[in-house]
């Protein structure tokens, strides 16, 4: 790889680059927090769960020492919860083996929990300066157009031919600038979704693709496998005052949450007044609340959902259920954004 494209995407970065919280000033706790909140999610959807969680636990010892319950509800919506929960361990891990210290090293933070290259790369290089690639989806996009590489970017030896790449033209005093230049031009030039804005772009005369006119035929990326239709019927039970939560399993899907019942397949509500009788309740109104989809990776759930009043909730004994009042579901327990179709009614 050619390094005549590194020093005009520098300078465009310097000119060019968003004021981000995490960007303003050199943490790596910050730097660590945001590159896995920003998995899956859009900068400015991550801007305000990134204020929030730094403001409850501004270090690695106060997210080790987090409880559970309000470590969920402050990761609540951003989804892929096993992802805080890596980040707990890791950061007790740090607290034990480092003195709270993110380490300043690149195979330091490989060996932290739920840290891989691209995360190591980004600390390493952001927040220490150290000279290592950090190659998300958005750096895969820009190079393989840079170079026209036909390499299939989800497979993991494509990733590593441009880790390699990169390490080789990376320019060791601005290691930490260069890597957030690449995800910078693909955030906002090489675009995911949609046409690349070639025209505002520093290094299209460097971009074999861009010269060639074959943009669109890069990055080569294999088809997604198909994902799993579950349908499910969804439960907002409740007795004016109090409502039914259920807590997931400690393993699997959204392990460990909170969810609202739910029961496999789609009942009508003669079926679903049955079901909560079953539970021992006692049902006196029944209202439908439609029909919602979410998407997982690989599962899509195709929801229908009933709100049903019953006489009480203060004395049931219902195995893994709880029933709790509105501010502690409001305030301390995390509900997946699976279900915000109906938890919306929650407090109505």
């Amino acid at each position: 790889m050619k390094q005549d494209f590194v020093y005009p995407l520098l300078a465009w970065y310097a000119a060019n680059k968003r004021s981000l919280p995490w960007r303003d000033q050199k943490n790596a706790y910050y730097t660590w927090v945001s590159e896995i909140m920003l998995q899956q999610t859009r900068v400015e959807a991550v801007k305000p769960y990134f204020a929030r969680f730094i403001a409850e636990l501004p270090d690695v010892q106060a997210l080790a020492l987090c409880p559970e319950d309000k470590l969920m509800k402050l990761w609540e919506g951003l989804g892929y919860y096993n992802r805080v929960r890596n980040m707990q361990k890791a950061a007790i891990q740090v607290m034990e083996e480092h003195n709270c210290v993110l380490p300043a090293s690149y195979e330091a933070l490989l060996s932290l929990k739920g840290i891989g290259n691209y995360t190591a790369g980004a600390i390493a290089s952001i927040a220490y300066g150290i000279p290592v690639p950090a190659v998300d989806g958005n750096v895969l996009r820009v190079i393989s157009r840079l170079t026209e590489n036909p390499g299939d970017i989800m497979k993991q030896s494509v990733r590593r031919q441009v880790e390699q790449e990169l390490g080789e033209v990376i320019p060791k005093d601005r290691a930490g600038d260069f890597n957030q230049a690449m995800m910078e031009i693909g955030a906002m030039v090489c675009v995911p979704n949609g046409a690349p804005k070639c025209e505002e772009c520093p290094i299209r005369s460097c971009c074999l693709s861009a010269i060639h006119g074959t943009v669109d035929m890069y990055p080569v990326k294999s088809g997604k496998k198909e994902r799993t239709v579950q349908e499910l019927t969804v439960l907002l039970i409740q007795d004016g005052a109090l409502t039914a939560l259920k807590k997931r399993p400690e393993r699997g899907l959204l392990a460990g949450l909170y969810e609202l019942p739910n029961i496999p397949g789609h009942l009508d509500q003669e079926e679903t007044i049955q079901y909560v009788e079953s539970l021992g309740l006692e049902p006196l109104h029944i209202e439908s609340l439609g029909e919602a989809k979410h998407i997982f990776t690989h599962i899509e759930w195709r929801m229908i959902g009933y709100k049903i009043r019953v006489s009480s909730l203060t004395e049931p004994d219902i195995p893994e259920m709880l029933f709790v009042g509105r501010k502690k579901t409001a305030e301390e327990l995390a509900v997946p954004s699976a279900f915000r179709a109906y938890a919306k009614h929650m407090h109505r």
